[in-house]
């Protein structure tokens, strides 16, 4: 085999030259260099403060660079004719975004490095920006003046593009994220499936059996939760005033009644639902209840390690306290506060039925009601109904249940107490009754009580009855003794 010619040697090269597969610029940086051994003549050490204090610099450098060749890939990045073409055109293809960039190449000349690396914008000379790798080096024999300088430029617009549509997909997310108007939690759950697995390949079958009798098994796995990212609303939600003090207090946040909340979520995890919902409660850093709408999801692609769950919790607090209320509502009286006389009539049945016999029955008329509504009007009448729902509160206490079972009466059930308690309870709301006349001024209040005893096998109804009969009667004797009838307008 011959070797080859000198001639052939540069055809060849000169063919490579040509034929690469991205974008090579043959180039003169001489003047560039001129410049610069003028520009430390005068004293100038740091280039990049220079170009800071004179940006037009940056352009004399530019201008300084003159194009020698391209090759055919060049040509077609940019759409030129031919090389004439492209360099008439050269200040629509190093405009705008690669000024900033090409001070930081010239630096690294400047700084004695052989050529330079970075990521710049070009321009087509039909206006479509391009995204070029560049890399430059000064060619060997050259290093003296600059004069040969070897520039390929890499197409990589289509990966910037991805990398921005990536970015912009990333930042997307995380305002969605972010901004969610629900409570939003990134987890860690590995460690308590590996606790479960544990359970499961100890043979257990009943695991809320074994939940019930182990509940120390329920902190060990609330302690391997990994919270990882919360957003915005869940630090307002919880009164935190950044991430870190809400992770450096969870154990306030996840407490109390939520346990067995996390026990159910935990039987659901063990049934192989990766996806499930309920309400539970929570606590803010301030120790309020928080009732939340929990919604659990393993997300995509980490079923078989549960290292990434979405939880979204929705604050539900003001309506389980519109619920509680309304439930209130359907058991007392809006005015007293004291139960209904529909929740009284359910009390009658079941004790009736179950006891503990004996139950007592104490029946209590507000004296002189009617005097005060004509008199005084029904906001002093509805005034002192107020003062007799707290008398018969205080009195009673919250166990027991004392009803307004119409206008001016009230009912107290007394179950497994006798006619000596149930006395005792009576002489109870008369001293209180005293003590509430003390605190407010205007007109006093008053009842009227009886009381009525039945033992196990006799209808509740008997003692009612007695009840009234005793109240009537002292009722009776209060009006004789005021001189007056209970209806009178007098």
């Amino acid at each position: 085999m011959s070797a080859l010619t000198a001639s052939e040697h540069n055809v060849n090269f000169r063919d490579l030259f040509q034929l690469a597969p991205i974008s090579l610029w043959l180039e003169d940086f001489s003047a560039i260099k001129t410049l610069f051994d003028e520009w430390r003549s005068k004293g100038i050490s740091d280039i990049e403060a220079y170009f800071a204090a004179y940006p037009e610099q940056v352009g004399a450098c530019s201008a300084g660079i003159r194009v020698l060749d391209v090759n055919q890939r060049t040509l077609e990045m940019f759409c030129a004719r031919d090389l004439a073409h492209l360099v008439a055109n050269l200040d629509k293809v190093f405009r705008d975004d690669m000024h900033r960039q090409h001070a930081h190449d010239m630096a690294a000349l400047w700084n004695g490095n052989g050529g330079f690396s970075s990521q710049s914008v070009n321009y087509g000379i039909d206006g479509r920006r391009i995204d070029v790798r560049v890399n430059a080096r000064i060619l060997p024999g050259h290093e003296d003046d600059w004069s040969r300088v070897m520039v390929s430029l890499e197409d990589i617009t289509d990966h910037v593009r991805a990398q921005r549509g990536l970015k912009f997909s990333e930042q997307y997310a995380r305002g969605l994220f972010e901004h969610s108007p629900v409570s939003l939690w990134v987890e860690n759950f590995s460690g308590v499936r590996h606790l479960i697995e544990g359970v499961r390949d100890a043979g257990i079958s009943d695991f809320r059996v074994f939940l019930n009798v182990h509940p120390e098994f329920i902190t060990r796995c609330m302690q391997e939760i990994q919270v990882i990212d919360v957003n915005r609303q869940t630090l307002k939600l919880f009164g935190a005033r950044s991430k870190d003090e809400l992770f450096g207090n969870l154990d306030r946040v996840f407490r109390d009644e939520m346990r067995e909340h996390f026990m159910e979520q935990l039987i659901d995890l063990w049934n192989g639902k990766l996806f499930h919902q309920r309400e539970t409660v929570n606590y803010s850093l301030a120790g309020n209840e928080v009732n939340v709408f929990l919604q659990f999801s393993v997300l995509p692609g980490h079923e078989d390690s549960w290292d990434r769950v979405l939880i979204a919790l929705t604050d539900i607090t003001a309506r389980k306290k519109a619920e509680a209320y309304l439930e209130f509502l359907g058991r007392h009286d809006a005015l007293t506060k004291l139960y209904n006389r529909a929740y009284y009539d359910e009390e009658l049945m079941r004790l009736g039925r179950k006891g503990p016999f004996p139950v007592s029955v104490i029946v209590a008329d507000l004296n002189g009601l009617k005097l005060v509504n004509d008199g005084l009007g029904h906001a002093a009448g509805d005034a002192l109904l107020r003062r007799a729902g707290e008398v018969l509160k205080k009195a009673v206490g919250d166990e027991v249940c004392s009803a307004r079972i119409g206008g001016d009466e009230f009912a107290v059930l007394l179950p497994g107490c006798d006619a000596h308690s149930a006395e005792e309870v009576v002489e109870r709301i008369l001293a209180v009754t005293v003590l509430n006349n003390q605190f407010y001024t205007g007109t006093a209040l008053s009842f009227s009580l009886g009381i009525g005893t039945c033992t196990q096998g006799e209808p509740l109804s008997k003692a009612i009855h007695a009840a009234d009969a005793q109240m009537y009667a002292v009722k009776r004797e209060f009006y004789l003794g005021e001189g007056k009838d209970r209806r009178s307008t007098d």
